[in-house]
């Protein structure tokens, strides 16, 4: 469909089907991008209804089903957004999981089904995306997903965050390679949000602790938000606020970095 205004450019969206990657792709939508999203196959009811959201804000969208741990698949999916939408400017490498565990209890299996997705789906990405950009001219935002658990290490979660970490470190190189191109490259790092991810790791960890005769008084989501210096947990539209200022065109003095959107967890 043509769009009612003047595209501000065309950006991708990874794991847009729930939760984070939803609101990124609405809010970059609201702020005039034309919106590729993506997700696996399995999440088609939800993505396709993210897509007709961002259709009924009168942009251009895409729907990219593709495994981001899979090589091919992330070539042929930056490949079909230059097709169908003529290029890309904003890449935004959000999809993830998490699997609740500490270093004796995370097999070799759950930790490399966590850094498959979260490390080498973000290198994927980022790597075919500046491909992309570099051949265009023009610039662009590559904006990837951390996490607080990427800033300070959290029992239980020793795969996540070192995935997190990873994402960090890879931020920083590719900021320092891609800046003469006019590319940034952030990533945003969300502490305890009211998401389905979050509900997720509840679920895993009153089971975990459950299994271990370990009981907690008080609601998790209570406990969450009394850790934040603002009391209270963040949503995903306050994450979608940031990445839409590292998308923006104000945003070019800023790359490498790993912004928190945690309402004041951890201070770094």
């Amino acid at each position: 469909m043509s769009s009612s205004s003047e595209s501000k450019g065309i950006a991708l969206v990874t794991g847009a089907a729930q939760g984070i990657g939803r609101a990124i792709t609405l809010r970059l939508a609201d702020d005039g991008f034309d919106v590729a999203i993506n997700d696996i196959l399995s999440n088609k009811e939800n993505l396709d209804n993210v897509a007709l959201q961002v259709a009924s804000k009168g942009r251009r969208t895409c729907v990219m089903f593709a495994d981001v741990t899979v090589e091919d698949e992330v070539k042929g999916m930056i490949d079909g957004v230059v097709t169908q939408l003529g290029g890309l400017d904003v890449m935004v490498a959000n999809a993830g999981i998490i699997r609740v565990g500490t270093l004796l209890e995370t097999g070799v299996d759950d930790w490399e089904a966590q850094f498959a997705v979260n490390v080498r789906g973000t290198y994927l990405c980022y790597r075919y995306a500046a491909m992309q950009m570099i051949a265009q001219g023009r610039g662009g935002r590559m904006i990837g997903a951390s996490s607080v658990a990427g800033k300070t290490g959290h029992a239980n979660q020793i795969a996540y965050c070192s995935a997190k970490f990873a994402v960090r470190g890879m931020t920083q190189c590719a900021a320092l390679e891609l800046g003469r191109h006019g590319i940034t490259v952030n990533s945003y790092a969300p502490g305890a949000m009211i998401t389905p991810m979050l509900e997720g790791i509840r679920i895993a960890n009153d089971q975990r602790n459950e299994s271990l005769g370990q009981f907690y008084d008080g609601d998790y989501y209570k406990r969450m938000a009394d850790r934040a210096a603002v009391g209270y947990m963040g949503k995903a539209d306050d994450v979608a606020s940031i990445v839409s200022y590292l998308a923006s065109k104000e945003s070019h003095f800023i790359t490498g970095q790993s912004i928190s959107v945690d309402g004041g967890v951890y201070f770094s």
